[in-house]
């Protein structure tokens, strides 16, 4: 088991990463991914993946189609051998074909929803390689007492309680 302050080290650490992954440097959030859990993007190529796109749609949001080629031909060509990623990979080159990629079909794939979505990813896959539970005891129990409250809701056959709201909760 980590010392305390080896966990808060890796918690900062787990920050970092995630601001980079959220900022769109995807590159610099892998390559502290590989300092902090080295093999966690080799043993998990969707992760892998993922950043990896996170990458390629940052060059292409910056205008760089010629770069965001190159580095699609360089890192992730590998993963259109894999057939799961075939039809990932059709969606992300796709967003060449644009000169304007945030009116393309594939418009999801620029929102800040989307590096979120691999951010969470990251981070739980993160706090998995390091045998730590993938959620907070927080967050855990806001999950609980919002499947109670829906529970409660259905079993009196009305809307007793309006949904949680983590927003409202911290107002009052």
């Amino acid at each position: 088991m980590k010392q305390p302050a080896n966990c808060l080290e890796d918690m900062e650490m787990r920050k970092r990463i995630l601001h980079f992954a959220l900022e769109g440097n995807a590159l610099k959030a892998i390559e502290l991914t590989e300092e902090l859990a080295q093999d966690l993007l080799e043993k998990n190529k969707d992760l892998h993946f993922d950043l990896l796109s996170l990458h390629f749609v940052e060059l292409v949001c910056s205008r760089k189609c010629t770069e965001a080629l190159e580095f699609a031909q360089t890192k992730l060509t590998p993963f259109g051998k894999v057939q799961k990623y075939v039809e990932k990979l059709e969606d992300f080159m796709a967003l060449l074909a644009y000169e304007e990629p945030e009116k393309s079909p594939m418009f999801h794939l620029l929102s800040l929803e989307y590096r979120q979505h691999v951010a969470d990813n990251l981070n739980r896959a993160i706090l998995a390689h390091a045998e730590r539970p993938r959620y907070a005891a927080m967050e855990r129990l806001i999950q609980q007492t919002t499947a109670v409250r829906q529970c409660l809701s259905q079993e009196l056959g009305k809307d007793v309680h309006p949904p949680f709201s983590l927003k409202d909760f911290m107002k009052s």
